[in-house]
């Protein structure tokens, strides 16, 4: 099967919200190269921009859409500035891989074989989702929750999130960085 590819021009964007020790830019994707994406949610591209090679995975903006970070070490590999123009050409990998797994929920996972045997027989694809799940919380009174609840779930064979919205469209649970002006 030939990977879809999809190539265009965007903005090199400055989030509003920007640690100083981590210098990074995003670019938001035009709705119609998500559209060539596996989904809507979490979902792992290559791709090049201006002709710098990369493998991200990118994020959800809740509009049905993504966009994706983009490290000091690849804007500066693509020679791009933020404001620039720059051209992004992506296509989805052959296969997800697993995602990081936070240092919480590993530490859960240890602690409840039920649950880490669970996880291993869960894909790639399903463990993104948890991950995500987990990781969209805001509080971390939320977030200790959903890791005792994805334990309890995935010991009791429950190999997917349920009713989780990883394209944060119907819940709002995420957007794009907002640009720094």
């Amino acid at each position: 099967m030939e990977k879809t590819k999809s190539t265009f021009k965007t903005k090199l964007l400055r989030p509003a919200k920007a640690d100083t020790k981590d210098p990074w830019t995003f670019v938001i994707l035009p709705k119609k190269a998500s559209d060539i994406l596996p989904r809507r949610g979490r979902t792992t591209v290559q791709g090049t921009l201006n002709g710098a090679p990369f493998q991200v995975t990118l994020e959800p903006d809740g509009q049905l859409s993504h966009w994706m970070r983009v490290d000091e070490k690849l804007r500066k590999a693509a020679g791009a500035e933020v404001g620039d123009e720059v051209t992004v050409q992506i296509s989805p990998v052959e296969e997800e891989p697993d995602p990081a797994v936070p240092a919480d929920f590993q530490k859960a996972l240890k602690q409840f074989p039920d649950a880490k045997s669970g996880w291993e027989k869960t894909t790639p694809l399903a463990r993104v989702d948890w991950v995500h799940w987990i990781e969209s919380a805001k509080q971390e009174k939320t977030r200790e929750k959903r890791i005792a609840v994805a334990c309890d779930k995935l010991a009791n064979g429950k190999l997917r999130v349920c009713c989780f919205d990883p394209s944060g469209y119907y819940d709002k649970s995420k957007s794009a960085p907002e640009e720094a002006l």
